[in-house]
């Protein structure tokens, strides 16, 4: 993934205006059991309702090797 979405439309309500926009400070998402490293959650919002489209961690190399 590129950090970008290929929707065009918002599902729940048809919007065609779409944002993008980030989690910061706590709400880091981190590895099960690497507390001391994390990644931003970003999404892509649609700015008509707010629903949320799509959800992502910017750095997904930081889960490799999380699993078991």
């Amino acid at each position: 993934m590129k950090n970008s979405t290929k929707a065009t439309e918002c599902p729940k309500c048809g919007g065609t205006e779409l944002g993008k926009g980030k989690h910061n400070g706590y709400a880091v998402m981190y590895p099960e059991n690497k507390m001391s490293i994390g990644s931003t959650v970003e999404y892509i919002i649609c700015t008509e309702c707010g629903f949320i489209i799509e959800s992502y961690v910017k750095k997904p190399e930081k889960f490799k090797g999380t699993l078991f």
